[in-house]
């Protein structure tokens, strides 16, 4: 753990081993507007948790408090039972929390291993500013994830060849390289094709089944009940509950998402 972004305090209380993040009592306001308000979650370790309500419910927002691009107004985080605060996202990072966005940010002119490694390559030689890229390790690191993840592609293969599904994939690849505890996936096949979608959802099971775990945000129906092992729901910036798939169908789930109740 970081001690430069993360602080861990001794008066934290105990919690349950399985439980990696709990949120106590997180509120955020931007000025006069309050975004989130006594928000009390769990996130169990190898679990995916499905983040879900209407637009402007507060999903992103607790998202990014998460990741640490947002700071919490009020309330606290722990993290195995330690109390922690982070102010940027590198500071999630040295917890162990990496974040694939919507937009993915990959460079099409690059190939996989390139945009895998991106700022973090692997080096034979630094000194100062100077750094000698070692290849070789890069590349080999890269196929050992792509590997992991079951796909089939060449870490020298350009990235703006790719489908959609793979092009996620790589995003996710990415994530992984960092070795996380926990990753954050924001809409992760909102724009995929349907076989692309079954691909990144196929990879997500897998990663669960290897003990990573997820926090998903989602609009997609069929994709929160075919994945999460629970579903938060949030109305109007507070956790209206949070419940497993099988305790509701579709309705009950559309009922608490746009109006807070069952």
């Amino acid at each position: 753990m970081s001690t430069t972004d993360n602080t861990a305090r001794p008066d934290a209380p105990d919690a349950d081993p399985e439980t990696l993040i709990r949120f106590e009592n997180i509120e955020k306001q931007f000025g006069r507007l309050v975004a989130l308000e006594n928000i009390e979650l769990e996130i169990e370790e190898g679990e995916i948790l499905a983040l879900v309500g209407d637009n402007g419910a507060g999903k992103s927002t607790l998202m990014n408090i998460l990741c640490g691009v947002h700071q919490q107004t009020a309330g606290h985080i722990y993290y195995r039972g330690e109390r922690i605060t982070f102010s940027n996202p590198s500071g999630a990072r040295d917890l162990g929390i990496e974040t694939v966005y919507q937009d993915l940010a990959l460079m099409n002119d690059l190939d996989i291993a390139s945009n895998v490694f991106m700022d973090q390559f692997p080096t034979r030689f630094e000194a100062g500013p100077l750094r000698i890229i070692d290849w070789a390790t890069t590349y080999e690191r890269t196929g050992e994830i792509l590997e992991f993840l079951n796909l089939d592609l060449d870490p020298h293969s350009e990235v703006s060849f790719l489908s959609g599904g793979e092009r996620q994939l790589v995003a996710i690849a990415r994530a992984i390289s960092f070795d996380p505890e926990l990753l954050i996936l924001d809409e992760p096949t909102s724009a995929l094709s349907v076989a692309g979608t079954e691909l990144v959802q196929e990879r997500m099971k897998q990663l669960r089944e290897e003990g990573h775990t997820q926090v998903v945000v989602s609009h997609s129906f069929e994709e929160v009940f075919d994945l999460a092992d629970r579903i938060a729901v949030l109305y109007q910036g507070e956790i209206a509950e949070v419940v497993s798939p099988d305790e509701v169908d579709k309705r009950t789930l559309t009922n608490l998402i746009t109006t807070g109740r069952r």
